[in-house]
């Protein structure tokens, strides 16, 4: 195996198949970063999500996809024109990879491309002495998705941040209190349906215990861009943990719990997940 993806791989302490498979995709995720960042990606988007907040602020469960958002509304971005460089720079590590342009299918402000390799391939590649690779089906895929939101909505605030593997490099992206905008439009808006986002109510308590504030002017301007119902770009942070208390008195706790459980190590941190739970540490929410 590559030495720099040995290295980067000693940092992860993968036991089970499910805890390595998300291991090889967070390497494959960081060498996109650092090919985007190599092409310019940079210069007119911005990293943001789950992975963005696993990354660079220490969030302690896998993230799958890679969010961004440009800095500005820009009609002529193309993310396929990345593809070229960022495939090539994913093939010198030595990796199998396709990265393939999502073609629209409905009018969307939202650009989309997979990476995608063989999955028992990679697995005998980084884990080449483990017996794991023989429970994966021959033709299962390795995915990592990427989006691009490209009608941004403003008032979001950004940070340059820095990482060394697998060689340096500098990303920008939303900083943690825009980030957490992000996070609770994810909590009042996403379409759950009947499978609860539980991921989103784990990242919810990450930033309250890190005592973040949450930026409320990029938070309505998404949620007012969202439609969400009573949304105004001059909604009180009263008003903003009323409907997450009403949200919360709504929710399936074992639905949610069911959906992050792949995700985190730490399960004992699900056991006081109800209504009552979540209302009462909303009273600490902050805004800026």
């Amino acid at each position: 195996m590559n030495s720099i993806l040995e290295q980067m791989l000693s940092n992860h302490n993968a036991q089970s198949v499910t805890e390595k498979k998300n291991s090889i995709k967070e390497v494959v995720q960081e060498i996109v970063l650092c090919g985007l960042s190599r092409a310019g990606f940079f210069h007119e988007c911005a990293f943001y999500g789950g992975t963005a907040l696993r990354i660079f602020y220490g969030l302690d469960r896998f993230s799958e996809d890679l969010d961004f958002s440009l800095l500005e509304p820009k009609d002529e971005f193309r993310l396929a024109s990345y593809i070229p460089l960022l495939e090539k720079e994913v093939n010198a590590y030595g990796l199998n990879l396709n990265i393939e342009n999502k073609a629209k299918t409905a009018v969307s402000d939202i650009q989309s491309a997979f990476v995608k390799g063989n999955t028992k391939e990679h697995m005998l590649l980084f884990y080449a002495d483990d017996s794991a690779s023989g429970s994966i089906t021959g033709n299962e895929l390795i995915k990592v998705k990427l989006e691009v939101d490209t009608t941004p909505p403003p008032f979001a605030a950004y940070e340059q941040k820095y990482r060394l593997m697998p060689m340096p490099y500098e990303v920008k992206l939303y900083d943690r209190s825009s980030l957490f905008a992000g996070k609770i439009h994810a909590v009042l808006c996403r379409a759950w349906k009947s499978r609860v986002k539980g991921r989103d109510l784990y990242d919810y308590v990450f930033y309250l215990s890190r005592n973040i504030a949450v930026n409320l002017k990029h938070l309505n301007a998404r949620l007012v861009d969202s439609g969400f119902d009573g949304a105004r770009y001059d909604l009180s942070l009263a008003d903003i943990k009323a409907m997450l208390n009403q949200k919360f008195g709504a929710i399936d706790y074992e639905q949610a719990k069911n959906d992050v459980l792949p995700f985190i190590q730490n399960t004992a941190a699900l056991e006081l997940w109800s209504k009552e739970f979540f209302i009462g540490i909303t009273d600490s929410l902050e805004g800026i």
